[in-house]
């Protein structure tokens, strides 16, 4: 390593050598090649003919380069002492920079002093003119308080309360500058001469009132004075208690005489004639901004709260009366005093802002939520609820017509407890309505087919929901509260007792059959001869009440969603109309059960004719059998009736196609293991008809129908893994059982739920006996432990290769025979 460090340190030098000179000439490279460059000046014999011009120039050039190297060595001789010279003027320089920068700080230093000097007198001549102002603003303070004081006293004294309130608040202001020189006995003396004028104000101002409005009598003087006008303007000067008992003084003496008129015993006090309280009100306020609107600053806003009292007055009242006479409400009366007061409450709305009911003697009135404020809504007719209802349209938001009520219930509350009245009418109204609907149910029987658009909803269903919108609108302009959850109990009773009488209730019954087809009436059938087991008319009955229930499946959500809007949001959670919901879904799912059943048991019997055919003296394949022809004329006798009536729950229509591929396909699986013994032609036969129920059943959704749609992947998937499993049973049947192992990797492959019971069902069909089956079992239990994708499973199926060339004739041809007939 020590022998190549020269090396590296002299290219390290060439390189930077290269960078500070930088040169295009081949000699100062680096990588010089003396070669290269001499077959660069000579690349050919004849170029050597110029060797003695070349060989000058380079001769020149050393000579240069040698006169150019000694002129830099004679020029560095005299380096070092140029620069010893220039180091000494250097420190020379410094010496003098230090002792100027000294002279500039002792000057600085001089000049602070005396600027210190120069500001000293200026700094005590600063303060003492903020003394001096402070103190003359102090004296004018004071003698504007001490002058006001004294004008305050006898101005207090003639009652000239127009200059009070003005000359009142300027004392105020300055007795504020104050508040740090109380210590001082002179100025303490003036604050509580200050509060003695207060204190005497308040008392002497309630007295001119009580003189003006006595508490004792109704009669009141015919309009205000300019000095109790000016009288409130000191008194919002004053300590607010003075204000608040003015205000109480002049309500109550204003409503004595509503006290009087509608006391408990007058006639006049009964809810059949409520209007009369309001009528009175409002004439005492047309009254009151006559002869008193300008005597009360604005901002008091007194014509609001002698109505807000009267408000409060009235709630107790009515209440009181309402206990005392609680037997004598009805129905009726009691809508109607909640309908009048209602509407006061609407005209107070109007009128007032409602900014006194932040007062915290009104705090205790339960402000409803927006949400449920039924100023927000239009009142719909009749007309534009049972439309809106027809439509679904329940939760359609409404736009608000006016900003919130603050005013809601302020009266109206005290009809609360007495609600009961209206929930226990509005239960019996529903009974008779349900009885009704019953009644009518009889007499006009089901409703009529209907093919074109869909199945008919019954008309009693909307005529619920019309009377329960209204019912829930009415009750949330009475209440929020507990009245509308009982509202709620009532509507979740009726919506059960209408699934189960009018829906459930009006479902055909099944009747279970004696008879079935035999062999020789199944061959002889003609189509349309064997009739299903509902009528038209039932299962277009079916259909309607399945719609209907999905109608009102729908709507009781849509009701529910309307009831939490309705309803205090501390009471939200209890209402819950899931149990109904269910209730509905019930009958959903009974409708699709029965129109199952009904197609199911109309192909029991051809069915039953297909497991009692003599399959093994079948001579040869033809077309599809008639048990075939049979089960295919009652699909296309039921499935377009119900696909057509209904169309407008298209999604219930597809689980009526799953429901019965689930019950038809395992119960023609399980006929197809009756048909034994069978003989390689029946087989044959049998998977041809196979695969024509399979074909027609993967067409069920569209059958008849003239618009073709797809069926729906998840029905399609239940077919085809259900038939598929037929065809592959009737495979296995017609493959030769010799050799045996052969025949059990062939049905392991097969079958992929593959297991003894209907391995042996299998061997049954083919009419082997069962010391035959017997180590056929034993070999397939051996067998069945190996996965299907295994090695040995591989190796086994390899094995099918060798199987008799008639066998594998005949799987081609029923082959070609099937795509024949597609």
């Amino acid at each position: 390593m020590a022998a190549e460090d020269p090396a590296l340190g002299m290219q390290e030098e060439v390189e930077s050598k290269k960078q500070v000179f930088p040169s295009q000439d081949p000699l100062d490279r680096a990588d010089f090649n003396a070669v290269e460059y001499i077959n660069t000046l000579f690349p050919t014999e004849q170029s050597l003919a110029n060797i003695d011009e070349v060989v000058n120039k380079i001769r020149l050039k050393i000579r240069r380069l040698d006169d150019n190297i000694r002129t830099v060595v004679r020029g560095q001789t005299n380096v070092g002492q140029d620069g010893r010279q220039a180091l000494e003027e250097a420190q020379k320089a410094i010496q003098q920079l230090f002792g100027k920068i000294k002279d500039i700080k002792d000057k600085a230093e001089k000049s602070e002093q005396m600027v210190k000097e120069i500001t000293r007198d200026i700094k005590q001549l600063d303060h003492a003119k903020r003394h001096l102002t402070t103190s003359i603003t102090t004296l004018n303070h004071l003698h504007m308080l001490a002058g006001g004081v004294d004008s305050l006293e006898a101005m207090t004294r003639r009652r000239q309360y127009g200059e009070v309130a003005n000359l009142l608040q300027g004392v105020m202001n300055v007795l504020e500058h104050f508040h740090k020189y109380m210590g001082i006995p002179q100025i303490r003396q003036l604050s509580e001469r200050v509060k003695a004028a207060q204190t005497e104000l308040g008392q002497q101002i309630l007295a001119d009132f009580e003189e003006a409005f006595p508490s004792q009598g109704t009669k009141r003087p015919g309009g205000p004075s300019n000095v109790l006008r000016d009288a409130c303007l000191v008194a919002n000067i004053l300590d607010p208690r003075i204000k608040q008992e003015i205000i109480k003084k002049f309500i109550k003496q204003h409503l004595s005489e509503y006290l009087v008129l509608f006391q408990e015993n007058q006639d006049v006090a009964w809810l059949d004639k409520i209007d009369r309280r309001y009528a009175w009100i409002k004439r005492q306020l047309v009254d009151y901004e006559e002869k008193y609107g300008r005597m009360f600053p604005r901002e008091w806003c007194m014509a609001e709260r002698i109505a807000v009292e009267f408000c409060h007055v009235t709630r107790t009242e009515l209440a009181k009366i309402m206990r005392t006479r609680a037997k004598e409400i009805e129905v009726k009366l009691l809508l109607f005093a909640i309908q009048r007061t209602t509407n006061f409450e609407g005209f107070l709305a109007k009128r007032f802002s409602g900014c006194t009911l932040t007062d915290g003697s009104l705090k205790k009135l339960e402000s409803p939520p927006p949400s449920t404020n039924p100023f927000l809504e239009d009142e719909p007719t009749p007309e534009t609820e049972e439309l809106a209802t027809e439509k679904g349209d329940l939760d359609q938001p409404k736009k608000p017509k006016a900003p919130d009520n603050p005013f809601h219930g302020i009266v109206s509350k005290c009809f609360e407890p007495h609600l009961y009245v209206y929930i226990e009418s509005q239960d019996k109204n529903l009974g008779e309505l349900i009885d009704r609907f019953v009644a009518d149910f009889k007499a006009q029987g089901p409703p009529k087919p209907n093919t074109d658009e869909g199945g008919a909803v019954l008309p009693s269903c909307a005529d619920l929901f019309v009377y329960y919108k209204k019912c829930m609108v009415q009750c949330s302009q009475l209440s929020t509260g507990e009245p509308m959850i009982a509202l709620t109990t009532i509507f979740q009773k009726y919506l059960r007792e209408y699934a189960w009488k009018i829906l459930s209730g009006n479902l055909p019954k099944t009747t279970t059959s004696s008879g079935g087809l035999t062999i020789s009436s199944l061959l002889k059938e003609k189509e349309g001869s064997e009739a299903a087991k509902f009528t038209l008319e039932e299962l277009c009955l079916i259909c309607g009440i399945l719609s209907t229930a999905e109608y009102c499946l729908a709507t009781t959500q849509q009701l529910e969603e309307k009831l939490k809007e309705k309803v205090d949001v501390s009471l939200i959670e209890r209402i819950n109309l899931t149990g109904e919901m269910d209730t509905f879904s019930t009958v959903i799912s009974s409708s699709i059960q029965l129109l199952v059943q009904d197609l199911d048991a109309a192909c029991d019997p051809a069915l039953t004719a297909m497991s009692k055919m003599q399959w093994q003296n079948v001579e040869h394949v033809g077309d599809q059998s008639p048990y075939v022809t049979s089960v295919i004329l009652h699909i296309k006798q039921n499935v377009p009736i119900i696909r057509d009536n209904l169309a407008s729950t298209r999604k219930y229509f597809t689980q009526f196609c799953i429901k019965f591929a689930n019950s038809f396909i395992p119960k023609f699986i399980t006929h197809l293991f009756k048909c034994k013994p069978i003989s390689m032609v029946g087989a044959e036969q049998l998977l041809l008809d196979t695969h024509s129920l399979k074909m027609v059943l993967l067409d069920l959704p569209s059958i008849g129908s003239q618009v073709v749609r797809k069926a729906p992947a998840s029905y399609t998937k239940i077919v085809v893994k259900g038939m598929t499993r037929a065809e592959m049973i009737l495979k296995v049947v017609m493959a030769p059982h010799e050799p045996l192992v052969v025949f059990v990797d062939n049905y392991i492959k097969l079958l992929t739920d593959c297991n003894t019971e209907t391995f042996q069902k299998i061997l049954d069909m083919k009419g082997l006996k069962r010391s035959e089956q017997s180590s056929m079992l034993e070999l397939l239990r051996q067998r069945l432990p190996t996965p299907p994708s295994g090695t040995e499973s591989s190796g086994s199926l390899s094995l099918t290769a060798p199987t008799p060339e008639q066998e594998s004739s005949r799987i081609r041809k029923l082959e070609k025979l099937i795509k024949k007939r597609l």
